[in-house]
């Protein structure tokens, strides 16, 4: 039935009984594609500028395969956030060229070119022990075609190991701050830089962090007026936003 749909399309726009922007509206609002356990999006990259990404946390390793094979088939580029070194096997024994980024638990399969942009997405973080999250937010934004530079454990227990890094975080387009614990750090570079600054509150944290609720408040509370807040451990969520905000649109 959408074979159908799009060869009358082609055809009214062929014949010229119907413009090429009404064609692509259509298109943007044609169905998924049910296979019973999902229903796989395709037409995302032409709604929102990317495939749908695929979540695997959850997922039995047949499904995955079976969806990644599926967005490969249409779209020939695939992003699999919160993969364990397990669904990465499966996947790579079904698809040639399946990359691996072991810390931001991302699976990549295809063509990721570099597109235009403003300039650098910086990826900062408080200390060490988040940096896996940090990753996630790289490895998206790098994947989406931007230049990401990383800044780790710099966080305000030590500060002086930011300051010296000022004038970098000041030449990005927009800055990822990703920290637990209290989560100050993301106040003290909204207050240094003059461009957005992505906040992901993390779940490193003792007792009273309450695994990421405490830096989601202070991060929400902030008086820097630049700092907007993704979810606890979201650092696929902050690159995503990220390279939105980076990226330049054709006009």
């Amino acid at each position: 039935m959408e074979k159908d749909k799009i060869k009358k399309l082609l055809e009214d726009v062929k014949a010229g009984a119907c413009r090429v922007e009404d064609a692509l509206e259509t298109l943007r609002q044609l169905p998924f594609e049910d296979v019973g356990f999902a229903k796989i999006d395709h037409h995302r990259e032409l709604r929102c500028g990317w495939p749908e990404v695929i979540f695997c946390e959850g997922k039995e390793l047949a499904e995955v395969v079976k969806i990644v094979g599926m967005i490969m088939d249409k779209s020939g580029r695939v992003l699999a956030t919160r993969a364990a070194p397990k669904v990465f096997e499966a996947i790579r024994e079904t698809f040639n060229g399946a990359v691996y980024e072991e810390r931001a638990r991302i699976v990549k399969i295809g063509e990721f070119q570099k597109q235009p942009q403003r300039g650098t997405i910086a990826v900062v973080t408080a200390g060490t022990a988040d940096i896996p999250v940090a990753e996630e937010a790289r490895v998206t934004a790098e994947c989406m075609g931007n230049d990401v530079s990383a800044l780790y454990d710099v966080g305000v227990a030590g500060i002086h190991r930011l300051l010296g890094s000022v004038e970098s975080l000041r030449g990005a387009s927009v800055v990822v701050v990703v920290a637990g614990m209290e989560g100050a750090l993301a106040s003290v570079v909204g207050g240094i830089v003059d461009v957005p600054v992505i906040a992901v509150p993390t779940s490193v944290g003792y007792g009273a962090s309450f695994g990421g609720i405490a830096p989601l408040l202070t991060m929400m509370n902030s008086c820097a007026p630049g700092v907007t807040v993704v979810n606890i451990d979201n650092g696929f969520g902050a690159g995503f936003v990220a390279s939105l905000i980076n990226l330049k649109k054709e006009t």
